[in-house]
């Protein structure tokens, strides 16, 4: 299997193709007026807390308050008693204000209005609402994550191998640089050696380190640290051994990259690192860019015959299969699983490539037996297999409709690239007078 990246650099705007055996298999977009502060730590103020929707609002210097749900705090400002360890750390950087007494018998508040507290965004602001917040704090690596105020340690369920997943534990004890917080050995680190994991892990600790001094520095509302733009993120997450090559239009940001992957992962990457230099735009080139243009497209035909239509909602999306010009001598049945077979991957590829979240409703064509939909659910869980993002995917109705859901952390695709017709004010219909 061959894999290419291609990034595409013009003022103001990245883009990232992922090419696998020819075919276009996953696309990222940033562009400057939508900047994301996706993975960004704030030190942040506690403005309101509603315990009727379980929730608080916190100032991060964003406009809007982001929201953090209760269950999602940690709050160790209850236990006066704790002075050493990993939570006296935290004690530090949560910072409580005075407060009232609590009345007899009442349960104390887990936050309370006013309180500093280190949040993180996983979840971008999303039309009239702020961002999501956790306390939860993670470090993503290119193998750990460091997870500063969770002692938990462990290997990604990915990795099946009782002996691998043995070996992975086994590094994770060399860790004891970090005092605090716990590791979790990501996917990518199946086959590393100790030395890189190990590299990698102090990297995010020394991160660690300079987020808490920010945050001793600073008053709230404030960034204490910035997560890696699209370029780097792609560096850290898709720049692998199965990769033949990455090809990249900016001299600048070329000779960036180069450095930075020979700092963070080694010389011997550094080499698939190419610069592009073709009169011809690389997506042109690489034929990409009419590959691109479809995923904008309402419609999406099948080779054979056969086509998806996708349709994004405010409040769901919708995607329906149909036979189109698909011709057969099978039975009905076999055809409509035909359809459905090949339609199944696509729409898994078509929700990555879009990046739609939030609940997905596909309407396959109407089988009878349920052999053909359990096949035609497996096909598809299996393609979803390569989302980066959380899917789950509930069983084949007997209307042959599928409820699923996929993560959502931020603005779609075509939210970034397109915006409401001012004619139609979005509906795709102009009215006749």
């Amino acid at each position: 299997m061959s894999k290419e990246i291609l990034i595409h650099i013009q003022q103001g705007e990245r883009r990232v193709a992922i090419i696998e055996d020819g075919k276009l298999d996953d696309f990222y977009i940033e562009v400057d007026r939508h900047q994301s502060i996706l993975g960004n730590i704030y030190k942040g103020k506690v403005e309101s807390i509603l315990p009727s929707i379980n929730g608080a609002f916190v100032d991060i210097g964003q406009g809007k308050n982001g929201f953090l749900y209760l269950t999602d705090a940690i709050n160790p400002l209850l236990e006066d008693e704790i002075t050493t360890g990993p939570r006296a750390l935290i004690n530090k950087i949560f910072k409580k204000p005075e407060r009232k007494k609590e009345k007899p018998g009442s349960k104390p508040p887990g936050l309370t209005s006013g309180q500093e507290v280190l949040v993180q965004v996983v979840k971008e602001p999303f039309a009239n609402k702020g961002a999501r917040l956790t306390t939860h704090l993670t470090l993503a690596g290119r193998f750990v994550v460091y997870m500063p105020y969770d002692q938990q340690v462990g290997v990604s369920k990915k990795i099946e191998s009782p002996e691998e997943r043995q070996r992975l534990k086994d590094v994770l004890k060399e860790f004891t640089f970090a005092k605090t917080g716990g590791f979790i050995v990501r996917t990518a680190s199946l086959q590393q050696g100790k030395r890189e994991l190990v590299r990698d892990a102090k990297f995010l600790w020394t991160i660690w380190q300079r987020i808490k001094r920010l945050s001793d520095e600073k008053k709230a509302p404030a960034l204490v640290y910035k997560e890696y733009d699209l370029i780097w993120k792609i560096v850290r997450d898709f720049l692998t051994e199965k990769v033949e090559r990455l090809i990249i239009d900016s001299e600048e940001d070329f000779l960036k990259m180069r450095k930075f992957v020979h700092t963070l992962i080694g010389r011997h990457m550094v080499n698939k690192i190419h610069l592009y230099k073709g009169n011809v735009p690389l997506f042109d080139a690489k034929n990409v860019a009419h590959e691109l243009n479809k995923i904008y497209d309402v419609r999406v035909s099948l080779k054979s015959g056969a086509y998806v239509v996708i349709e994004p909602t405010e409040g769901l999306t919708v995607v329906d299969v149909n036979s189109g010009k698909f011709r057969t001598k099978a039975a009905p049945e076999e055809a409509a699983f035909m359809v459905n077979m090949e339609a199944a991957p696509e729409i898994a590829r078509q929700l990555r490539l879009r990046d739609l979240g939030g609940i997905i409703v596909i309407d396959f064509i109407d089988m009878m037996k349920d052999m053909h939909k359990r096949k035609v659910l497996e096909t598809l869980q299996a393609a979803l297999t390569h989302d980066h993002a959380k899917t789950e995917v509930n069983r084949i109705s007997n209307l042959g409709l599928v409820e699923m859901t996929r993560e959502r952390t931020g603005k779609t695709i075509e939210s970034i690239s397109f915006t409401n017709c001012p004619y139609c004010d979005g509906r795709g219909r102009v009215k006749i007078d």
